[in-house]
């Protein structure tokens, strides 16, 4: 794609088209980019609570289906390996046909099969569609990203990068809180009317506030435009002229991802480590229930509300993203663009915090000791995995610039893999090694990654010389 002044002239046919100031999203009113932002950041929200909403469910769909406790967790997993999966088949359709059409088609089928698992006549029907409306809702969590990148320039984008990459994590720590009082005075399947009334919502947000952001696609579009008005069929996009198909793009998104994870050891050990703190955000919704459900004695809806305390924590971080911002900027005046590694200063920072707060968590939820101990502990490790998330996010994408849509494919697949399976041993390893020794193993496993930033930041120029796919 060729991006040039309103009027210049595109570089060699004169009918290639381009980008001028009525069509780039750069140009459109600040007010109006941050309402898109906001409503896709909304969107993505919506689809991580319903991952995790579920959880408060489980009680009451064991009673009406007859099914263990194991069985029912699987309807937070099979939700979470929807998600993995989605994106190998949104990001590519995004790159063929624009974002507006994978946001629209996710999220009036996410909306369509909820109705499914709202009104499930059996488990085996409840499973199957929690599988199928993760997958659904799959694309806010791949292609979401790059629509935040388009609607701002390179030395604006890093807050609103910020503020969407809050969203999807922030999602789980809503699911719990509000799945809680639903499921405390009603039946569960409100639960799922009420992510229904807002995916429909959302639906009607992103059609009226969300333009296409797709530099190809809108030019394609206003070369078909050009070709019809003028009855001149030499007009063309240069994204027309590709000599890949979406079969073949396809098929790109599905190995391309695995043979990064497989063969670089960057992004095997960067997406490890994502991976572990997203599976154990994921092992709280079984966690949290015992540690203050058993052992203080809360109900259900006020086990919810416990989780405000990792809300808080991922909020007060991105709190902090001037002074981020403010770091780059003082950097790139001094030393011009900053490496890769840079970004892994704030992914420190947050390696300590999680195992920090899993630390002071595990250590205060002895049945003696408040129950303000852990909820004070989360507040650190929601912060940390903030942060963990946002730096990682950055220095994948700046690692791995050519191959990006991969890389982060790569990440989220693996991530949401272990957020997956995490929930389904919860139970038993908090039964077998207590409420302290099972969270206190979690915070031995994070210290363990918790150098990696800092080997990264100083081997990391090394690494990626080695590496046949980083930049």
């Amino acid at each position: 794609m060729k991006q040039v002044d309103q009027g210049e002239k595109p570089s060699g046919d004169p009918y290639q088209v381009v980008l001028e100031a009525t069509d780039d999203p750069l140009e459109l009113s600040l007010v109006r980019r941050w309402t898109a932002v906001a409503t896709i950041c909304f969107a993505a929200n919506c689809v991580t609570c319903a991952s995790s909403a579920a959880s408060a469910a489980e009680t009451q769909l064991q009673s009406e289906f007859g099914v263990s406790e194991e069985v029912a967790i699987l309807g937070i997993s099979l939700f979470v390996a929807g998600l993995a999966f989605g994106p190998l088949v949104a990001s590519p359709v995004s790159e063929m046909w624009g974002r507006n059409i994978v946001y629209r088609t996710s999220f009036i089928t996410f909306f369509a099969f909820n109705f499914a698992v709202a009104f499930a006549p059996n488990i085996a029907v409840y499973l199957v569609f929690r599988f199928v409306t993760g997958w659904c809702g799959a694309a806010f969590l791949s292609v979401a990203g790059g629509s935040v990148s388009d609607l701002f320039p390179k030395d604006k984008v890093a807050t609103p990068v910020a503020v969407y990459t809050l969203s999807p994590f922030l999602g789980p720590e809503i699911g719990p809180l509000y799945s809680g009082f639903v499921n405390q005075h009603t039946s569960w399947r409100w639960t799922f009317y009420v992510i229904i009334i807002w995916s429909f919502l959302q639906i009607i947000a992103l059609y009226l506030f969300v333009p296409e952001t797709y530099a190809p696609t809108i030019l394609a579009r206003k070369a078909a435009r050009l070709r019809k008005i003028t009855k001149d069929d030499r007009y063309f996009a240069e994204a027309e002229r590709r000599s890949h198909g979406f079969a073949q793009a396809l098929l790109v998104s599905c190995y391309k991802p695995f043979e990064l994870m497989l063969y670089d050891r960057i992004a095997f050990l960067i997406n490890l480590w994502n991976s572990l703190v997203l599976g154990i955000i994921y092992l709280t919704f079984q966690a949290f229930p015992i540690i203050f459900g058993d052992v203080h004695g809360f109900s259900l809806e006020i086990v919810g509300v416990c989780f405000l305390g990792i809300a808080l924590g991922m909020i007060l971080a991105l709190a902090s993203q001037p002074y981020w911002n403010r770091r780059a900027r003082r950097y790139r005046e001094l030393y011009g663009e900053p490496p890769p590694e840079a970004s892994l200063v704030m992914g420190q920072v947050g390696g300590v915090l999680v195992a920090l707060g899993l630390y002071v968590m595990a250590f205060t939820t002895y049945k003696s000791v408040s129950a303000a101990g852990p909820i004070i502990g989360s507040i650190p490790f929601g912060a940390g995995a903030f942060f963990v998330f946002t730096s990682s996010f950055t220095y994948i994408v700046s690692t791995y610039r050519p191959i990006a849509a991969s890389a982060m494919a790569s990440n989220t697949a693996m991530r949401c893999c272990f957020a997956a399976g995490f929930p389904l041993f919860a139970g038993p390893m908090y039964d077998t090694l207590g409420t302290v020794g099972a969270t206190a193993l979690l915070a031995g496993l994070t210290t363990l990654m918790a150098p990696l930033p800092f080997i990264f930041h100083r081997y990391g120029a090394q690494l990626r010389e080695r590496s046949r796919f980083a930049v």
